[in-house]
């Protein structure tokens, strides 16, 4: 009878770290590691925190090894002693690993407790793993805390977790802790190529790129789905496992396609853009995968513009299509669109219908693209030239244009007409207080009396062009005051203020000013011939009071 073949072992296990020259990404973790092992410097717990699938639990398995190999302790295990095999098969006697979330209570710390008091059968280190110690209720925390400050020389703790603000500061300040980092997704990208190389199996670069940015920087997340998408692959394609499926798969949107779109809603194509908004439904793509694909290009096209370092995940042609973009799009276009896009994430998250939610967000975002900016709006109407009917066009709707949208102005703040647009900004305009006085009196009229007082007593006007306001403190200030004072002049006048607390000296401050006025006052009256022959005759006299006639 033949034995049977030995049972599938999924990437993510079969290619676990199994030295620390295996762990991707963690260099500067390792580089500590080795020095405190070299010098002898090794803590009695370690703490490992970082998103799922980076390598916490594998970090621990590989310091339990480094500790206890028998050419030890080394950074760099051998693998194959009796210490380093039985570590890794998970069967060591003195490698005790626990999961936190099915021992949450004191009695499971308790045993912990009672057993540290002996000393390891055979290893060098007794080691306790304990896996999402988050998971531990807070009597057990305090259950633990006196043996993990001063546990025996022969125990050393290891914990993982994903949720580093669960765990109590009083177990965090008992540990070195480790933060494990994302994995960068060309890093990625590449650590798969060589699973696949090992696996014989060919995968299209693009293929891994997309598998790489699906992980959103977790190995073993990236894994999964690199295992599922090889049994994904068909025998039409010889088992290459292509970008194609993949986005199948994981119903992804076509990076082109949605470069298409994009550049649809810029274009104002209506039809076109409901056109391939029904193409990308009939492939199976999800409304939300849609709006993530375009919020994509809109964050890539933003970082092109303002010269960040390209993507290693992205090929040469969506970098140079980001770069075309970039230089046709403003930053102020690019903003708005990222705004209406975020927008319609949310909606289309909580619709009850995703599909209809995702079609009116993009047809929003079609009419507002071929809207002016509204700063441009606003220079207009400030230097006097108003807002023509013909400054704010209607998208293209096949060959011709909706008329009625030619007036709908929905650029413009609260979708006003342009001609009722303009007598709104006069009019906001022209209720602003005229000038910094008349601005203390509006706060004190409003009831603001503290905020008025703290203007009129210890505030030195640098520049005042309402909305706009500088003031350089001449006494301290609260923190907190600008962000008050902006909100309180908001309510009062309906206009959002801008309040810079500024550097630059500016005039006295208003009660400085009328003191000022006051001494000059008192100097000119004692000055005064009468006044002089008074106080020279009553040396003893004081001028109390003054008052003009």
């Amino acid at each position: 009878m033949s034995e049977s073949a030995p049972a599938y072992r999924v990437l993510a296990r079969k290619y676990r770290p199994q030295r620390f020259a295996e762990l991707i990404g963690q260099e500067a973790m390792v580089q500590t590691l080795g020095n405190a092992i070299k010098r002898d410097r090794i803590a009695h717990a370690f703490l490992m925190t970082g998103v799922r699938g980076v390598g916490k639990t594998s970090t621990a398995r590989l310091i339990a090894k480094a500790l206890n190999c028998e050419h030890g302790p080394t950074i760099d295990p051998c693998g194959v002693c009796e210490a380093c095999v039985a570590i890794a098969e998970g069967r060591h006697i003195d490698v005790v690993e626990m999961d936190a979330a099915s021992n949450t209570g004191v009695d499971d710390v308790r045993e912990i407790i009672e057993a540290v008091r002996y000393s390891s059968v055979t290893a060098r280190y007794k080691v306790y793993i304990i896996d999402e110690v988050h998971m531990l209720t807070k009597n057990a925390f305090n259950a633990l805390l006196k043996t993990l400050e001063e546990p025996p020389a022969h125990v050393k703790f290891l914990f993982a977790t994903t949720e580093i603000n669960k765990v109590p500061v009083t177990v965090l300040s008992r540990c070195q802790r480790f933060d494990l980092r994302r994995i960068p997704a060309d890093m990625l990208a590449a650590h798969f190529a060589g699973i696949a190389e090992k696996e014989a199996v060919t995968v299209e670069p693009e293929a891994l790129a997309l598998v790489a940015r699906a992980a959103e920087g977790s190995v073993r997340d990236g894994l999964s789905i690199l295992d599922q998408a090889i049994a994904h692959a068909d025998s039409e394609s010889g088992g290459v496992v292509t970008a194609s499926q993949v986005r199948e798969m994981l119903g992804l949107s076509d990076r082109g396609a949605v470069r298409r779109l994009f550049q649809l809603l810029l274009a104002a194509d209506a039809l076109p853009v409901l056109a391939a908004l029904k193409a990308q439904h009939d492939l199976g793509v999800e409304p939300l995968a849609v709006l993530r694909g375009l919020m994509e290009a809109c964050h890539g096209i933003t970082l092109a513009k303002v010269g960040a370092p390209p993507d290693p995940a992205q090929s040469e042609e969506e970098r140079a299509a980001f770069a075309e973009l970039a230089d046709k799009l403003s930053f102020a276009l690019l903003h708005r669109l990222w705004q209406m896009l975020l927008k319609g994430h949310d909606e289309v998250t909580r619709a009850a219908e995703p599909r209809e939610a995702l079609e009116m967000a993009l047809l929003r975002l079609v009419y507002a693209s071929s809207l002016p900016d509204p700063g441009e709006l606003a220079a207009r109407v400030e230097s006097g030239q108003g807002v023509s009917n013909g400054a704010i066009t209607a998208p293209h709707s096949g060959e011709g244009r909706n008329p009625a949208s030619s007036q709908s102005g929905l650029g413009s703040p609260g979708g006003l007409p342009p001609s009722r647009e303009h007598n709104v900004v006069q009019e906001s305009t022209a209720s602003l207080p005229p000038d910094f006085p008349a601005l203390i009196a509006l706060l004190e009229r409003e009831g603001k009396m503290q905020l008025a007082q703290m203007l009129h007593d210890y505030s030195g006007l640098v520049r005042y062009e309402a909305p706009e306001l500088d003031i350089h403190p001449v006494r301290p200030l609260p923190s907190d005051f600008a962000r008050d004072l902006a909100a309180a002049l908001k309510t009062a006048t309906g206009a959002v203020w801008r309040v810079v607390m500024s550097e630059t000296a500016g005039v006295p401050s208003l009660k400085q000013q009328e003191e000022a006025r006051e001494a000059t006052a008192r100097d000119a009256i004692l000055a005064h011939p009468i006044i002089k022959a008074a106080t020279e005759a009553f040396p003893e006299a004081e001028l109390i009071s003054q008052r003009s006639m």
